[in-house]
């Protein structure tokens, strides 16, 4: 089995493939490595390894996770947050990447301007339509975002979705480039203290197209970690 020295380096030269099919600058692409059921050593070898951020699905984990390793790189919260799980993501990570509710942007909100701090956050998207998804619909986050824009706790800094899951690669292209669509609308619309700086799309099966469709952060774990028991 490859290490995870060699599975970073393998990731990166298909980002790197990627970008140059779609005339981009690698460097413009950042990698999360998400370290769901990945054991403490393994992601200091991802660290090690140059990865600059760490995702992780549950505030639990991360906890200890955090604990045992120390502040050195930033954690983002990248699966569905739980309302009463946001004191302690507020507290932990630098991004959440998965606001899908205002009911939950109220909760940031609050939870953010207790700690007298700002919570950056992502607006996830549903952009594959599939029911067991979390995800704002695509015609309703322009709204959103202008909703939560006056929220002095929260600063809305990019967009994130998770692709439809199909067999081929090619297949999930649509929801990437629908994305990219809804970030330009809201680009144009001109929001005050709203930012459009994070695509975050594209996981292990499909970052290549992800990148080929304007993703600048990727949510990687199978490819670099191995498969989860």
């Amino acid at each position: 089995m490859a290490s995870v020295q060699e599975n970073v380096a393998d990731v990166q030269e298909k980002i790197n493939r990627a970008a140059e099919r779609a005339g981009r600058d690698p460097a413009d692409i950042t990698i999360v490595a998400v370290a769901k059921g990945v054991d403490v050593e393994r992601i200091r070898q991802a660290l090690e390894a140059g990865i600059p951020i760490i995702g992780e699905n549950k505030v639990q984990e991360a906890l200890q996770k955090v604990k045992a390793l120390g502040s050195g790189a930033p954690w983002h919260m990248v699966g569905h947050l739980q309302r009463n799980k946001v004191k302690e993501a507020v507290r932990i990570f630098s991004l959440i990447q998965s606001l899908d509710s205002l009911r939950l942007a109220e909760e940031i909100n609050s939870r953010a301007l207790t700690a007298g701090t700002i919570m950056d956050v992502l607006v996830q998207v549903n952009t594959s339509q599939e029911e067991s998804k979390y995800g704002l619909e695509p015609q309703e986050t322009l709204d959103f975002v202008k909703t939560v824009s006056s929220f002095k706790g929260l600063s809305v800094r990019g967009l994130m979705t998770i692709g439809a899951f199909l067999p081929e690669p090619e297949q999930v292209r649509p929801c990437f480039r629908l994305l990219r669509e809804v970030q330009e609308q809201i680009i144009d619309a001109r929001i005050p203290n709203i930012e459009m700086d994070y695509l975050s799309m594209g996981m292990t099966s499909d970052f290549e197209v992800a990148v080929e469709e304007g993703a600048n952060m990727l949510r990687i774990g199978t490819a670099i970690f191995g498969p989860r028991e």
